[in-house]
């Protein structure tokens, strides 16, 4: 049994599969790991891929892109600005969403979405086909987690018709989780996250608390005027501006030279995301002038800092409605082809505690190429399926509970300071059960209270130094630094256990809570030979 896994992206997709070594991101056969999700036609012969795009400049009207976010939408839903520089979405006299397109002279076809989807989706599967030389079995496919039931059902169906076996559809940013995490085993590790996915068109983002192995969304926000075309707009607008200035020429005077600028500015985006400096070479880009020029990274991100300063914005929103601080997120994970930009990262790291890590290339030389992400959880996820039946996937293989059976409060105890000491964190989803063992003065009563936690900010402020140590000098013009750092409380009280004339020094203290929310404490000494529970209480 052969399974892959797919991130269908309005922009790009993606393959890969677990091969022996680890988990393989599968390039076509013109070597793309990153595949455009695009598709064209020029008389007979139909494209895919980077050999599609290739046409937006000569023969736009007959590329189809950005068509992920149609299927199974109703037309009046749809955002037709998405398709200005390719064939349009238009509704089809068979009442489909689709593309109208010109096949030859005096002659057109028509392509429904659907029909695009099948198309992409057998590009993909033959590019599996093609590397591993077996047929494929098997796919788990990503998807966004605003995707309704009805595109569900579409996508579903369109890859059954590409021939491709769907065994489970996986939310973007759990496959993006699964993949990051599955590298050091941090599944292991109780955190909090946020996953943001910067993409082409659209940007998404997500809360998930990781709590005993098992994922938990808490919140999701998605923005579909934040995205990559804003900041290859800016950057399109400058190189524009320039070639104005030198040549008192319109650089946007006909479609095919606004298709080159933005061609010309998605290169010079990427370059810039791994080097300080980039050329910019366009042929013939107004009246047959070529333009031949360069920018660095600071002029790049001066002259797209409206656009980048809304990144760290549009992640805070989804924090708060998740009703967290930014000191309760662990770690930040940044997905999709921004993530390569160095003051996109940098930006939201500006966000976040020192203590939080923030994952993305420029921030961590070892982190896996954001782009591949999704597709590299969905190829982790299609491995753990491949030998389960379709009713075990549906009852009991999901990677992934959506805002259900967790607990909104921390709950732990009081210790002899007066101190919270977590036992179960929030957001922890139930069942579950967790021990921990106190150290206990024998021959004494115990007192066990049980408490929620409450959170708490506290404020530090930290003057910045003199100078010298001369009293006449003057301090140094630096703002004294805030440090915020948020910490538990003891808040309501749940419960009292005690145990009586403890003849142990250790004593072992079980939470519990049930399928219906139902938490149960017990508490007991810790000796050879006894087992008996002394106290047990139980609060919904």
């Amino acid at each position: 049994m052969t399974v892959i896994g797919i991130s269908f992206g309005n922009t790009t997709s993606s393959i890969a599969h677990l091969a022996k070594d680890g988990i393989e991101v599968i390039a076509n056969p013109d070597g793309e790991r990153a595949i455009p999700s695009s598709l064209s036609y020029i008389a007979e012969d139909e494209y895919h891929g980077g050999q599609s795009l290739a046409h937006l400049v000569r023969n736009p009207n007959n590329v189809i892109i950005n068509f992920r976010d149609s299927i199974g939408q109703s037309f009046d839903k749809l955002d037709l600005t998405l398709t200005d520089r390719a064939a349009k979405t238009t509704q089809l006299e068979s009442g489909d969403i689709g593309f109208k397109i010109q096949t030859s002279e005096g002659e057109s076809k028509q392509i429904s979405v659907n029909e695009a989807t099948v198309r992409h989706l057998e590009n993909l599967k033959h590019a599996a086909v093609d590397y591993l030389g077996q047929q494929i079995t098997g796919v788990v496919i990503a998807i966004p987690t605003d995707f309704t039931a009805s595109q569900k059902e579409q996508l579903v169906a369109a890859s059954e018709k590409a021939g491709l076996q769907v065994l489970q559809l996986i939310s973007e940013p759990s496959a993006a989780l699964l993949a990051h995490a599955s590298i050091d085993d941090k599944l292991a590790e109780d955190k909090t996250y946020v996953v943001a996915d910067f993409g082409g068109v659209r940007s998404d983002a997500a809360v998930i608390s990781v709590r005993g192995g098992i994922l938990t969304v808490l919140a999701t926000a998605h923005d579909f005027s934040l995205n990559g075309d804003n900041l290859d707009a800016a950057l399109a607008d400058h190189i524009a501006a320039e070639f104005k200035k030198k040549y008192q020429t319109n650089a946007k005077s006909n479609p095919r030279s606004i298709a080159k600028l933005k061609e010309a500015s998605v290169l010079a985006r990427k370059t810039l995301s791994n080097v300080s400096s980039a050329t910019i070479s366009i042929e013939a880009l107004a009246d047959g002038i070529d333009f031949h020029s360069s920018i660095n990274r600071l002029r790049f991100e001066v002259t797209c800092r409206s656009v980048l300063s809304q990144f760290p914005a549009f992640v805070e929103s989804v924090v708060k409605k998740a009703n967290l601080d930014v000191l309760d997120i662990d770690e930040v994970l940044l997905v999709g082809g921004l993530s390569n930009t160095p003051k996109l990262a940098s930006n939201i790291a500006d966000l976040f505690p020192e203590s939080t890590v923030i994952a993305a290339p420029s921030l961590d030389t070892k982190f896996k190429n954001p782009e591949e992400l999704v597709a590299r959880g969905a190829a982790l996820q299609a491995s753990l399926l491949e030998s389960f039946s379709a009713e075990e996937i549906a009852e009991s293989l999901q990677p992934v509970i959506l805002n259900t059976q967790h607990i909104s409060k921390a709950i732990g105890l009081v210790d002899a300071a007066g101190q919270f000491v977590t036992v179960l964190k929030s957001e922890t989803t139930y069942p579950i059960k967790k021990s921990l063992k106190l150290a206990a003065p024998k021959g004494q009563d115990i007192l066990i209270t049980v408490v929620e936690g409450e959170h708490s900010i506290k404020e530090t402020v930290i003057e910045p130094t003199p100078v010298s140590d001369d009293e006449d000098d003057e301090y140094s013009d630096e703002e004294p630094e805030v440090v915020r750092e948020k910490i538990y409380v003891p808040g309501s009280k749940l419960a009292e256990l005690a145990l009586r004339d403890n003849q142990s020094e250790e004593v072992e203290v079980t939470f519990s809570i049930n399928k219906d929310g139902v938490l149960s404490v017990t508490a007991r000494e810790v000796k050879p030979g006894c087992v008996a529970f002394k106290g047990e209480i139980q609060h919904n």
